[in-house]
């Protein structure tokens, strides 16, 4: 049969499986192999599946990958990474920004290098607020996710997302690993702490929808954080791996809920933690667990966005588990994009990890084409270009804020 007719014919099957039921009860979460639960969008319109058509392999597993890189500049790695692997994003972290300037010259120079891609770059970042803030000093602060929700007013919190998607969409951003959703129940919790907007869900899912919502006002992608919740861990995954033990019933009716109603207020994108939910998947963390995140947040709680991974160079994966391995795990699991924030060599070993399991039918390649719909459906959802930015009214984003913040 001919490739262009293949991906259709897929994809529409898939969606008769889909149309067939509805949210299910899985009270046992049996292991599914990643094949038989394929969950690919509705396609909308055939440009989406004229571009896949389109697409290489490698460009298609370029696009699965969210890459970080060292220094103010844009290095030959990075561009290596952006040109010749097609990498679908890069991540900003406050190494990288310096000024307002230095950060908007920065990412137009990534958005050129990425004028030789068919498709738009994500440049995404960690701009919660609080301590989680990678913005230049020239800007006023923003703050935590604490401080709002002790003023408990959706307004407010709404006008913080579009303060914050203000600020960093004028620096030619267009991701926002934010808001998060954890509810911080465990007081010895500092991995989370005061990045929660409180330790009830009906506080956290309130506000943290209206955060959301703020940032989509200002088309920014918000990517809600940490599925499936890590408020009531006290390790910190950066460092090494948390255990969760709660069942089904206790995440359902506590942990689950801000994510579920952030779902039904259409949520773009979620980020899957790194934590090892050991009543639901004893060997796998959900950031690699099909059971977690195929079976709950796909099927389960009907999620049909985006799924991204926490960053593969943590502790909790790095200390367990080869990232290759992890990186094809991850994805097998039902995630769409991985993200590795640190190191060149680690980010070439995830890219050519994907590629070989592409290969090899480890990974089926209609599966790899199910993400990249979702990944383009996403871009084109929020206008993604590669347009530079020729000005920042640092005034003008210091107003906003301040309008905000003290009012």
């Amino acid at each position: 049969m001919h490739r262009m007719l293949v991906i259709p014919i897929l994809i529409f099957g898939l969606l008769l499986l889909m149309s067939c039921g509805g949210v299910k009860d899985m009270p046992d979460l049996p292991e599914i192999t990643p094949a038989a639960t394929d969950n690919a969008s509705i396609p909308e319109n055939d440009d989406i599946i004229e571009k896949l058509n389109e697409m290489t392999l490698d460009e298609k597993i370029g696009q699965l990958v969210i890459v970080g890189f060292e220094g103010e500049t844009i290095d030959s790695n990075t561009k290596e990474l952006i040109e010749k692997y097609h990498v679908g994003g890069v991540i900003l972290f406050k190494k990288n920004i310096k000024s307002v300037s230095q950060t908007a010259v920065l990412i137009n120079s990534i958005k050129e290098v990425n004028y030789v891609n068919k498709l738009p770059i994500f440049v995404s970042v960690d701009e919660e607020g609080g301590r989680v803030s990678r913005m230049p000093e020239e800007f006023k602060k923003i703050p935590s996710s604490r401080d709002i929700g002790e003023k408990d007013d959706e307004n407010y919190s709404y006008q913080i997302g579009s303060a914050i998607g203000n600020m960093i969409g004028h620096l030619g951003f267009n991701m926002n690993f934010a808001p998060v959703l954890d509810i911080n129940s465990n007081p010895h919790n500092k991995v989370i702490d005061d990045r929660a907007l409180g330790s009830e869900p009906d506080i956290v899912k309130r506000l943290g929808i209206s955060t959301m919502k703020g940032l989509q006002s200002k088309n920014i992608i918000p990517v809600i954080k940490h599925f499936p919740g890590h408020g009531d861990t006290a390790e910190d995954s950066h460092i090494g791996l948390p255990v969760i033990n709660y069942d089904l019933d206790r995440l359902r009716n506590f942990e689950f809920i801000p994510f579920l109603e952030a779902i039904r207020h259409n949520a773009d994108a979620v980020m899957i933690a790194h934590i090892l939910m050991s009543k639901i998947d004893g060997d796998y963390p959900a950031s690699m667990s099909h059971k977690v995140v195929s079976g709950i947040l796909r099927d389960e709680m009907e999620f049909k966005g985006v799924v991204i991974t926490d960053d593969l160079t943590m502790g909790a994966i790095e200390k367990n588990y080869d990232i290759g391995d992890a990186a094809v795990k991850s994805f097998n699991a039902g995630c769409d994009i991985l993200l590795v924030c640190h190191g060149y060599e680690k980010e070439l070993s995830v890219i050519r990890a994907l590629k070989e399991a592409a290969e090899n039918g480890e990974i089926p390649l209609e599966r790899i084409d199910e993400s990249v719909y979702r990944i383009i459906q996403l871009k084109n959802k929020y206008g993604l270009t590669d347009t530079k930015i020729d000005d920042v009214n640092i005034t003008g984003i210091n107003e906003e804020i301040d309008k905000v913040t003290y009012q």
